[in-house]
């Protein structure tokens, strides 16, 4: 049995970390590609543009336009050639940093991560998520090693809408379920092999995290302040979920996310908060005990994730509300998609029952 644990070369959390950012970039080229959207680079122009000029490291800058698709790929691979740079730097949320991590793979440089919201566990993967143009998710691509480093800079991070974090939160939801489902069916992880000891251990540690400073983070959040338990939820969101999932295995969860991309009502929903919902359906799908399910919902409600289908922004009254159900079903059972890694068969069906119930269970809680 091969047991694989896979981690990016450095990943770097403080305060005011995006000041240093070319002290990191500098070892490993003279030249940067740094793609972010136009709202990131005028919240950290001044500040890359200073680190840059005191370490002597040039840089060209690309906008990048919103949806992580293999178009939007392309057109930032061609403008990275005409730059003539050795290195690709990605400067914002998930979408844009899985779009810089393609840009560098293709073109065979190395990668820096900075992430400005702490939204998912994206920033230390060795994969991202390809999605159609508009917006429905598409496939995974999977690379070599994780990123070269990741930097943190919570005080960017602390000053970002609480709701991202929050969302970062629901991603994060679903790592120790998710790699508990994977190790009990001995499947393979994204990372190529079998769960170690120090991945699962990861994942528990992050759900612990969660737990106990989920709430006091979202409040200094919304205070915009850094604090020790936003520090620790910010670790949580980004290292431990990243390397829990990677290492430890995906399963149901993130599956009934990307079925749920499907549903156009639910684009204006982050990642996270899908994948929350997702946990609650994976836990019905696997018949979990009713205090580890409460726990979930008293989390999830405690820090306003969401636990029912219309906070989803899908409401019951909808055109076709239970097609589109059965729709997400289905795609959450595509081949190869990570709910096969559940230690028991899967059908739709099953999906669609589960998405139903947790809506339910999800309303009786809110309900109470």
């Amino acid at each position: 049995m091969l047991k694989v644990m896979q981690s990016p070369g450095k990943y770097i959390q403080g305060p005011d970390a995006l000041q240093h950012l070319a002290e990191h970039v500098k070892p490993l080229a003279d030249h940067a590609f740094v793609i972010a959207d136009h709202f990131v680079f005028g919240l950290v122009e001044e500040t890359i543009t200073k680190s840059f000029k005191k370490e002597d490291v040039k840089f060209n800058e690309a906008i990048f336009q919103g949806e992580c698709s293999q178009n939007e790929i392309n057109r930032l691979g061609e403008l990275f050639k005409e730059s003539g740079a050795k290195i690709v730097v990605g400067i914002g949320g998930g979408k844009t940093l899985d779009a810089a991590k393609a840009v560098a793979f293709y073109a065979h440089v190395p990668i820096v991560i900075v992430p400005t919201i702490a939204s998912t566990d994206a920033p230390t993967s060795a994969l991202s998520v390809i999605y159609t143009d508009n917006g429905e998710f598409e496939s995974y691509l999977f690379y070599p090693k994780n990123p070269d480093v990741v930097v943190m800079d919570t005080t960017v991070i602390a000053n970002a809408p609480a709701r991202l974090l929050v969302a970062g939160m629901g991603d994060a939801l679903a790592t120790y379920f998710e790699a508990r489902a994977c190790a009990e069916a001995n499947k393979t992880t994204m990372a190529g092999g079998y769960s170690t000891l120090a991945a699962k251990s990861l994942a528990l540690l992050c759900y612990e995290t969660l737990l106990s400073e989920g709430y006091k983070a979202k409040l200094a959040a919304e205070g915009k302040v850094s604090t020790k338990a936003l520090e620790n939820i910010i670790e949580a969101n980004t290292l431990l979920s990243g390397l829990g999932f990677e290492s430890a295995g995906l399963a149901a969860a993130h599956a009934i996310h990307n079925g749920f991309t499907v549903i156009e009502e639910c684009h204006g929903m982050y990642h996270g908060e899908k994948v929350a919902f997702g946990t609650l359906v994976q836990l019905v799908l696997e018949n979990a005990p009713l205090d580890e399910i409460d726990e979930v919902l008293d989390f999830c409600t405690q820090v306003g994730l969401p636990v029912t289908i219309a906070q989803l922004g899908f409401e019951a009254t909808a055109p076709h509300y239970h097609d589109k159900l059965k729709a997400a079903a289905e795609l959450s059972c595509a081949k190869g998609e990570t709910i096969h890694n559940m230690p028991f068969e899967v059908t739709a069906q099953d999906v669609y029952a589960a998405i139903i119930t947790a809506d339910k269970m999800g309303r009786d809680w809110l309900d109470e």
